[in-house]
């Protein structure tokens, strides 16, 4: 069987038999991830990452769409000095309320977290996987389980195709990992980037909090906000990115997401039937709603799908910080509040405990569909 050589991984030419489990391991047995691939200057992409030309590719060329995700300002939240800030807050609140109901996306911008920290998180991220590959292959991993887990596409052996993208993650709340456990050269920002986003997290859960008609420590308080898995992404330049995606459409596995994004874009998410650029607002942040919140909401708050396209430019850096206790064993359900159900609006869904939702959202990977389904009533 004929077969061509990429970066020592066996990939079968187009007139041979294709082997898809050959290809994977091979690939995942250099620990050398996408980037490991661009870097040796490929001009083709291997067939395991081609994705089939359906409705994940709809829109992919045609005009840009002008319509703009919500940019809510949290200046006078959190500077605390408006002379009107009862005022204020309603009009926040009632902003995020919108958001999260029709868009389940919405950028912040002044929400507190320094430009500085922001910028030395993404640099920290592009240090991670620039180093030398055999310090990164200490931490290549797909044992869930590790401090810190670094590996190319969670999903890469159950998936249909996958993504142009490399990740690594580590769980920072309620329990992080010990300092020694992180990767050396980032830390520290990732340490002081996660204070941040939690302290902006008890702020969030406040205004959505607000936004449903409850108490404001109401999420927080059922514990919404206690844990944090901080998920950083690094997606390099794709020499065919019409034949790929940076991520399949999917959506949260979480209560609420916080996203750290560089210029680059790519990310975009459906709305009305019809893919929207998230652009990059310098200073924003990107907040969507997980699945949680949905479920606990009763459908009042969307987890809504998104993707991210593929690029010939790059590499693209992203940071998702996700405010949930992931795989950490949990036997307190969830399930739609009392506060928002009544007869004519009866529970949605079946309760589940967070480690349940998760690992069976895993176990799917981002096959395209919304994993709340299984738990419909």
């Amino acid at each position: 069987m004929g077969i061509t050589k990429t970066n020592e991984i066996s990939v079968p030419l187009e007139n041979s038999d294709y082997d898809r489990t050959i290809e994977l391991k091979a690939f995942d047995d250099t620990k050398d991830g996408v980037k490991g691939l661009a870097d040796t200057g490929i001009t083709k992409i291997p067939r395991m990452f081609h994705h089939d030309k359906d409705d994940e590719f709809e829109n992919f060329s045609s005009d840009k769409i002008t319509i703009n995700v919500p940019s809510i300002d949290l200046r006078d939240i959190i500077n605390n000095k408006d002379s009107n800030l009862i005022a204020r807050r309603r009009v926040v609140v009632e902003e995020i309320r919108e958001a999260s109901e029709t868009w389940g996306f919405f950028q912040l911008v002044n929400h507190g977290v320094p430009e500085s920290v922001m910028e030395e998180m993404k640099g920290g991220v592009r240090r991670f996987y620039e180093q030398e590959n055999e310090v990164k292959r200490e931490l290549y991993s797909r044992d869930r389980s590790r401090p810190v887990v670094y590996n190319s596409n969670f999903d890469l052996f159950t998936s249909k195709a996958a993504n142009w993208r490399d990740t690594f993650y580590c769980i920072m709340a309620p329990n992080p990992p010990k300092l020694e456990c992180l990767p050396t050269i980032c830390r520290e920002t990732l340490v002081e980037y996660s204070k941040h986003v939690m302290e902006l997290g008890s702020v969030l859960f406040e205004l959505l909090s607000e936004a449903l008609g409850l108490n404001p420590g109401h999420l927080e308080d059922m514990g919404c906000k206690e844990g944090l898995t901080v998920i950083c992404h690094y997606y390099p330049a794709c020499p065919e990115p019409e034949l790929t995606l940076g991520a399949t459409k999917h959506t949260d596995n979480d209560f609420l997401t916080v996203l750290l994004q560089d210029q680059i874009g790519g990310l975009q998410v459906l709305h009305q039937n019809k893919w929207v650029d998230v652009s990059y607002i310098p200073g924003s942040l990107v907040i969507n709603i997980g699945d949680l919140l949905q479920l606990i909401t009763n459908d009042k708050f969307k987890s809504v799908e998104h993707r991210v396209v593929a690029n010939n430019v790059g590499p693209r850096i992203s940071i998702a910080s996700f405010f949930s206790t992931s795989l950490r064993p949990s036997s307190k359900l969830y399930g739609p509040l009392k506060e928002l159900v009544s007869e004519d609006n009866p529970p949605k869904y079946r309760e589940t405990t967070v480690h349940d939702y998760v690992s069976y959202s895993i176990g799917r990977g981002l096959d395209g569909t919304s994993h709340l389904l299984h738990l419909r009533i």
